[in-house]
């Protein structure tokens, strides 16, 4: 598998990111999928030659295997890897297609920097937060079933050294061997708690952009109808229009008259934010 490519795409999610999306992204890099790439193969790369068991019977091996383990860990840790790391796709198209809009409004007399536009950072609200937030539940959602999944499948999480097997054609009960069952335990247990920090990392990222909207919605509610006109005209505009020290010093006096104004006679008028703006 191309993890290169998974690489680069989940960077270019990685930049629109919050700091608590980026600690996840290298903790999946790093601990999940570079140990997957650098030490899984070597630690299983003898699962089912060196899996000895006490009969000669032909099929009798390969049978309680496959029982015992019907999906490789490798396997089913690459396959969780791809479900966790799929829903960031969908950030990664929203961004695209905010890009295409945003190129084809532009005017043809309108000077296009391309590169500027691509490393343009866009800020999760809107639209893009709801396809934000969907995609770390998705992520949380698939961590929590793959880690139940590798514990009914393997029957826990700790590699047995002897396991009894029945099944046809062995002639009877026959006990099989694992190779090296204390350090695949060790690398399972390994394995299963970055996934499990991976999804708190995910759960607190996601109670981080919850509590953000709660706030910011409960901030537009407290804000008189009178000071959205207000905070719509930046100060920038008035330094520019008006000169640099004289429109910082106009945005102190809206704020003072603002504050002395509202306790007298409530919100000024939209009129006296025209003239000023």
């Amino acid at each position: 598998m191309d993890w290169g490519s998974l690489q680069k795409v989940l960077g270019g999610v990685n930049k629109h990111s919050t700091s608590i999306g980026k600690i996840w992204l290298t903790v999946l890099f790093i601990f999940r999928v570079m140990i997957l790439v650098v030490a899984a193969e070597r630690v299983w790369g003898d699962e089912q030659s060196d899996f000895v068991c006490n009969t000669l019977q032909p099929g009798c091996k390969n049978v309680c295997y496959d029982h015992f383990f019907p999906i490789s860990h490798i396997r089913l840790w690459a396959l969780q890897l791809i479900f966790v790391s799929t829903p960031a796709l969908l950030v990664a198209m929203h961004i695209a297609h905010r890009r295409h809009e945003k190129k084809r409004q532009l005017t043809s007399s309108e000077k296009v920097d391309i590169e500027e536009l691509n490393k343009q950072k866009f800020h999760i609200q809107g639209p893009l937060w709801w396809t934000y937030t969907c995609s770390i539940f998705f992520r949380i959602i698939f961590e929590a079933v793959f880690m139940y999944v590798f514990y009914v499948m393997y029957d826990g999480y700790q590699m047995p050294r002897l396991l009894k097997c029945s099944a046809w054609p062995c002639p009877n009960t026959v006990d099989c061997f694992v190779s090296r069952p204390t350090e695949k335990t060790m690398f399972t247990i390994f394995m299963l708690s970055v996934s499990g920090i991976c999804m708190l990392l995910n759960v607190a990222e996601m109670c981080y952009l919850v509590i953000k909207f709660c706030m910011k919605r409960k901030y537009e509610a407290g804000v008189p109808k009178g000071t959205f006109f207000f905070h719509s005209c930046p100060a920038t505009r008035l330094s520019r229009e008006r000169g640099g020290a004289e429109g910082l010093s106009l945005v102190g006096s809206i704020l003072t008259f603002e504050k002395d104004f509202y306790q007298i006679s409530g919100p000024p008028s939209m009129a006296y934010f025209k003239n000023l703006c």
